[in-house]
C-alpha cells in the first residue's frame, strides 16, 4: 500500500500458497478497508498476485484496477480457473463469485508500456517490461518528484520467449521481489541440457515424463522448447499431452501478442515456425481424454497444471505415476513451502495425496493412504522465471546507475532469501536496503 496526501494506492492483491495458515489468511479480512483504495496497480497476471482481485471488489473496492494489457487479458481465464477449483476444494466456502469477477473487470484498464498515466495531480505511472511473463510489468510510481520502482516479479533473462527485463531510472526507492535471493539458477544452457537428458533417459526407460508446468509462461516455454527438440532431431518423436484447459487459453493469448516476444522468437515465427504446435502433440480437451491419457502404452510426456501440484489434473497424473519407477517427474519452478511439490523436491520418500478432491474418470473423488515415490524426481531451477540471486543484485546495481537510489525495500520470497538478499545489497553495493515488517508503515521522503 502506497498512501500519498488522501489517496491510497494498492499494488497486487493475490492469493497466499502452501500452507493452511495461508488458506486462512485468503479468506480472512483485508488489513484495510477496500473502499477506501483508488487505484489497485497490477504487475502481473499470475495468481499469487491477482487472485484476491475479486474478493477486494466484492468487499467495496470501486476504484481503477489498471495493468498493461496483456496482464489483462491473462487475468480473466486465470480467475475462472481459481472459481473452479476454490468450489471443489472449498465447497462451503465463497471467496468471490462470477458476478464478482464480472465486476473487477469493468473497473480494470489495460494500458501500454512506457505509457505515461497521471493518476491524480501530481502523481504518475510508468509500466516497464519485467520479463518475467506475458505482460509482466515493473511499476514506476512518481509523486511530487519521489519515484518508487514497484518490480513484481522480475524475470530470468534470457528468457526462451521474452525481451530482457528492463531497468527503471532516477528512482528513489525499489520495491522488490526476492524469491530467490539466496540461490542462483543453472545457465541456459545447463538448464536445456539438464531437461533434453531429463526426457531422454526417461524415454529410454519407456516411461511416463510427468511436468507439473504454470499455465502462464512456463507451459508455453516448455512447447517451445520441446518442438525446437523435436524439430532438430535431439529427441525422437515422443507424444506429448498438454493436459490443461487454463494453459491452453493461456497459449491462445500468447499467439495473440508475438509482438511482445524477443526478437529472435519474432524472426522464428515469421520464418513460418508454428512455434507451439509440433508433431506429437495432443491438446486434452476435458477430464475423459485425460483419463485416457494412462492407456498410451510407451514413452510419453505430459505437461499439465499446477506448477506446485497443488490443483488441477497434474494431481491425477502424479498420483498414478510417482509408484512407477519408470516415471520421471522434471520439476521446474518454485515450490513453496508445504505444497505437493516442494515436499518432493524436498526428497520425500512417501506422500499423502492432497485431501482436496479432484476428478478421475469424469467423476469426483478423494484421495486416502500413503503413496511411495518411486519415480526419478529430476527439479531443474534454470526454467525458473524469477531472478536469481545473483542477477537481482545486478538489478539493483543497473538500477542505482543515477545514484539517486536511497533504499530498497526485500519482499516476497522466504525470510531466508528476503534477508540473505537485504545482506548481500547492503555489503556489496553499499546501499541501504531492509526487510519489511508486516504492518509497519515507512515514510518515504
Amino acid at each position: 500500500m502506497l498512501e500519498f496526501g488522501n489517496h491510497k494506492i494498492l499494488v497486487d492483491c493475490g492469493f497466499f500458497q502452501g500452507t493452511k495458515n495461508n488458506e486462512d489468511k485468503n479468506f480472512g479480512n483485508f488489513k484495510y478497508n477496500p473502499s477506501k483504495i483508488d487505484f489497485l496497480l497490477i504487475t502481473h497476471a499470475h495468481i499469487d498476485h491477482v487472485g484476491r482481485v475479486p474478493k477486494l471488489v466484492k468487499e467495496g473496492f470501486r476504484g481503477q484496477i489498471i495493468s498493461t494489457i496483456e496482464t489483462m487479458e491473462l487475468a480473466r481465464p486465470m480467475l475462472e480457473d481459481a472459481l473452479k477449483v476454490m468450489r471443489v476444494k472449498y465447497p462451503d466456502k465463497t471467496l468471490f463469485d462470477k458476478n464478482d469477477i464480472e465486476k473487477t473487470f469493468s473497473l480494470w484498464q489495460g494500458k501500454n508500456y512506457e505509457e505515461k498515466i497521471e493518476l491524480f495531480k501530481e502523481c504518475f505511472l510508468e509500466m516497464q517490461d519485467a520479463g518475467h511473463i506475458l505482460g509482466s510489468a515493473i511499476l514506476n510510481i512518481s509523486c511530487s518528484g519521489i519515484k518508487i520502482a514497484f518490480t513484481g516479479d522480475l524475470g530470468n533473462s534470457p528468457s526462451p520467449l521474452l525481451p530482457d527485463t528492463e531497468f527503471p531510472k532516477n528512482v528513489d526507492y525499489v520495491v522488490m521481489e526476492s524469491v530467490y535471493g539466496d540461490r542462483n539458477h543453472e545457465s541456459k544452457e545447463e538448464r536445456r541440457n539438464k531437461l533434453k537428458q531429463a526426457i531422454l533417459i526417461g524415454i529410454k526407460k519407456d516411461g511416463t515424463i510427468v511436468i507439473p508446468a504454470f499455465s502462464i509462461e512456463r507451459t508455453q516455454v516448455f512447447l517451445y522448447e520441446i518442438n525446437n527438440m523435436i524439430e532438430n532431431k535431439e529427441i525422437p518423436p515422443t507424444p506429448v499431452f498438454l493436459d490443461s484447459p487454463l494453459a491452453e487459453k493461456v497459449t491462445d493469448i500468447y499467439k495473440k501478442y508475438q509482438k511482445d516476444f524477443k526478437e529472435s522468437v519474432k524472426q522464428e515465427i515469421r520464418a513460418g515456425d508454428d512455434i507451439f504446435i509440433f508433431p506429437g502433440l495432443k491438446i486434452v480437451k476435458d477430464a475423459k481424454e485425460s483419463e485416457e491419457i494412462e492407456k498410451t502404452a510407451g514413452a510419453k510426456i505430459i505437461l499439465a497444471g499446477s506448477g506446485m501440484s497443488e490443483g488441477g489434473r497434474i494431481v491425477n497424473h502424479e498420483m498414478h505415476y510417482l509408484p512407477d519407477p519408470k516415471a520421471t517427474i522434471i520439476l521446474v519452478g518454485y515450490q513453496a513451502v508445504g505444497t505437493l511439490g516442494r515436499k518432493l523436491e524436498d526428497g520425500a520418500k512417501e506422500i499423502t495425496p492432497p485431501t482436496l478432491p479432484y476428478i478421475k474418470g469424469g467423476k469426483t473423488e478423494s484421495n486416502s493412504g500413503k503413496i511411495k515415490v518411486r519415480a526419478k524426481i529430476e527439479v531443474i531451477k534454470g526454467y525458473s522465471s524469477h531472478k536469481d540471486s545473483e542477477h537481482m543484485l545486478e538489478f539493483v546495481e543497473k538500477t542505482n546507475e543515477s545514484k539517486k537510489l536511497t533504499k530498497v525495500f526485500v519482499i516476497m520470497g522466504e525470510p531466508k532469501s528476503s534477508l540473505f538478499l537485504t545482506q548481500r545489497i547492503r555489503e556489496y553495493l553499499d546501499i541501504d536496503a531492509v526487510y519489511p515488517e508486516e504492518g509497519k508503515e515507512y515514510e518515504l521522503k
